[in-house]
């Protein structure tokens, strides 16, 4: 994200800086308007042809027709300075084709140098505000292009992360093994805690002495014996009493002494400390 944030600074940056440039050269053009010489220009040529136009009607070397011409030249003044046309004065003997003819002044030079100079101008402003549109749309595109980018890979992300969390649900749910409600399920449980405690003991010693002590009764109780008699009768699979069970208890099972796996567990691992293992037990322990 944070490159995002840096293009579209720069972006921003570039944006405001052509509009700051384009801001300068349009001021820079109208003090340059205001300060030309083209108004001093127009009254020049304006007064060349008030002076012109006089002039030459008094002169007496003009025919009718040239001074008809010469009087319409008044009238026409604006149209022809409109086109930076400068008529200079001439002498009364000057005839009318003469002081029209002369067509080239310093007045129609500057003021069409003038022109061509300002349409430069606007048309390099034109170019630069074209050319900074374009970079901003540019570099628009390439934001949203990039935030696209970043939206698409956070959500191949997520939906990454979201498959990688199920299968490892369905690898724990996998791992899991379940066993059935039964003694040769609550034995083989019982094996496997074993296992991953390092208690010793096999299928055959722990259901020889289950079948023994209460013949696969999970809520056995011995009500008769010595431990009967001084009040912690003996309980469960493996007729162990409340002291040795919770002595004896291993991590992970049942906290009740009549839940077949927590008792067949703490019973073995309480053989596994007194005679090495429940395999070596074949009587009362």
């Amino acid at each position: 994200m944070s490159d995002i944030s840096t293009r579209i600074r720069n972006a921003q940056k570039r944006i405001n800086d052509g509009r700051r440039q384009v801001t300068s050269q349009l001021g820079s053009i109208q003090q340059r308007v205001s300060s030309s010489k083209f108004g001093e220009q127009v009254g020049t040529a304006q007064a060349k042809v008030a002076g012109a136009v006089p002039a030459a009607l008094r002169g007496g070397n003009l025919s009718r027709t040239q001074k008809l011409q010469l009087a319409g030249i008044g009238s026409v003044s604006a149209a022809v300075l409109a086109c930076g046309i400068a008529i200079p004065a001439t002498s009364g003997s000057s005839s009318a084709s003469q002081s029209v003819a002369a067509s080239e002044p310093a007045a129609y030079s500057s003021l069409t140098g003038g022109n061509a100079q300002a349409k430069e101008l606007h048309a390099s402003i034109t170019n630069q505000q074209a050319g900074a549109s374009e970079q901003a749309k540019a570099a628009e595109a390439k934001v949203k292009a990039a935030k696209a980018a970043e939206a698409k890979k956070k959500a191949q992300a997520t939906k990454d992360r979201a498959t990688e969390q199920a299968a490892s649900r369905n690898a724990k749910r996998s791992a899991v093994k379940s066993y059935p409600n039964n003694l040769d399920g609550w034995i083989r449980e019982s094996l496997d805690i074993m296992k991953a405690k390092g208690i010793p003991g096999s299928y055959e010693g722990l259901h020889r002495n289950i079948m023994r002590e209460s013949s696969g009764n999970t809520r056995a109780i011995n009500l008769w014996d010595i431990n009967a008699q001084n009040g912690i009768p003996s309980k469960g699979l493996l007729q162990v009493i409340q002291p040795t069970f919770e002595h004896w208890h291993v991590a992970g099972t049942s906290n009740d002494i009549y839940d077949p796996v927590a008792n067949i567990t703490a019973a073995a691992n309480y053989a596994a400390e007194r005679y090495g293992s429940m395999d070596n037990v074949n009587s009362a322990y």
